[in-house]
C-alpha cells in the first residue's frame, strides 16, 4: 500500500514502520508525529503503514510474534520513509 501511495501527486509523507522492538517503536513514533505535522501544515496527505504482531491470532507468545515480524514481515515489507515532501517542494 505504501509504495502505491508514494507515487501519488498529493502525498506529502509516506512511511512504513514496525513496532516489534524499542528502536522501531521510537522510529514509528517519529514517523507518526511527522505525518501529523505535515497534515497540520496542509502540505498534502500523509500515510504511515505500521507492521505489528498479533500473537493471539497467530497462536504465539508476544516474543515469538515479534520475532516473526522481524524475520518474515520486515524482509518482505521493507521499513523506511518512501516519500517526504519538504516545505520548499510545497511552495
Amino acid at each position: 500500500m505504501a509504495e502505491m501511495l508514494a507515487t501519488l501527486e498529493g502525498s506529502a509523507f509516506v512511511a512504513r514502520v514496525a513496532v516489534n522492538n524499542p528502536g522501531n517503536l521510537m522510529k514509528a513514533k517519529r514517523a507518526i508525529r511527522k505525518a501529523f505535522q505535515i497534515q497540520i501544515e496542509e502540505m498534502g496527505f500523509s500515510f504511515v503503514e505500521v507492521l505489528l504482531a498479533c500473537p493471539t491470532n497467530w497462536g504465539m507468545t508476544a516474543l515469538e510474534a515479534n520475532k516473526r515480524v522481524e524475520e518474515e514481515m520486515i524482509p518482505y515489507f521493507p521499513l523506511g520513509i518512501l516519500k517526504e515532501r519538504e516545505m520548499a517542494d510545497y511552495l
